[in-house]
């Protein structure tokens, strides 16, 4: 199978190496610097699904989408930042006589929104989504770490799209290392995801610490009960639903053992911060803020933690 993965950090390297361990031909598109380093060094990955290393020339790294020969590629895995979509959308989508016009897309992104804007520019029965909560940490441009790994990644479509295109894939990536699995109850998904990031992402980032330390203190446990409470009651107005009928329930599972699954783990949100890149909290507390004023709802421990990253953002040097 030929497989496109059109973003070269953590997750992007993380998933080409359990495709290119299970015999996938892989192309990854990635910045100069990562392009150089994989063309270079290949690729290599560690962690708790133990050490696998291909090598340079084993898979085609590029710098842009023009380099690519023209052809076909049965999955493009989008592994961007959640801020890049619009342009990546664009970009493929500009591309289309080299990814192929029936490449079936996969959005391997945090936060709520992504696929809106892919669906602008493909038909939205190309278009699927990943719910990854499997922790990737880059430490060299061309390596990459897996720390923590709480589920499966699941796949499914937000637009009732058939998932027998994406069994073959999922079974390439547990043959390659990662557990994998189709699921009809991606939407659901996702928003447990949101659940788990709202709370989490934002709070470890200002007060950098991992996520277990969060949850061993009485008042950062208060604030992110809040913080639950109000994503539940904005995906509940927007029409939206999860695995899970209150907040309650959900919140009795985070501590019980979401938390503890991933309880070392430093969030996305803090890794940008500490390296000066941007952080998707405009896809994670952010989305649920538009949702919100959507709906005219206050959510005010959401709004305060935004606002907090915001800050940071804005004052590092």
């Amino acid at each position: 199978m030929r497989v496109l993965i059109y973003g070269g950090g953590a997750v992007g390297l993380g998933i080409a190496s359990s495709l290119l361990r299970s015999g996938c031909s892989v192309d990854i598109i990635g910045r100069p610097g990562t392009v150089a380093a994989l063309q270079r060094d290949g690729l290599v990955r560690t962690g708790i699904f133990g050490r696998f290393g291909a090598a340079s020339g084993t898979f085609g790294a590029y710098a842009s989408m023009a380099e690519l020969a023209r052809g076909a590629y049965e999955f493009v895995l989008v592994c961007t930042k959640s801020f890049d979509s619009a342009p990546a959308a664009q970009d493929l989508a500009g591309h289309g006589d080299r990814i192929g016009h029936a490449a079936q897309l996969v959005l391997f992104q945090n936060g709520w929104g992504n696929a809106e804007i892919f669906h602008a520019q493909f038909d939205p029965q190309r278009i699927y989504n990943a719910r990854v909560i499997t922790g990737f940490r880059r430490h060299q441009p061309n390596e990459v770490e897996i720390t923590v790994h709480a589920d499966s990644i699941h796949l499914g479509s937000l637009f009732s799209t058939d998932l027998s295109n994406t069994e073959k894939l999922c079974r390439l990536i547990r043959e390659g290392g990662i557990p994998c699995e189709t699921t009809d109850a991606i939407g659901k998904d996702l928003w447990a995801k949101m659940l788990y990031n709202c709370a989490l992402n934002p709070l470890g980032a200002v007060l950098k610490v991992p996520y277990g330390v969060l949850a061993d203190h009485a008042t950062t446990r208060e604030l992110m009960n809040r913080i639950i409470e109000e994503v539940f009651e904005v995906m509940t107005a927007a029409g939206h639903r999860t695995h899970w009928l209150s907040a309650g329930e959900f919140i009795r599972l985070f501590y019980e053992r979401l938390v503890p699954d991933t309880a070392s783990h430093r969030s996305s949100t803090l890794q940008d911060i500490a390296a000066g890149r941007r952080t998707e909290i405009d896809a994670l507390n952010g989305a649920v803020l538009s949702l919100a004023d959507k709906h005219r709802l206050a959510v005010p421990y959401n709004r305060a933690v935004y606002d907090l990253v915001k800050f940071v953002e804005s004052t590092r040097e």
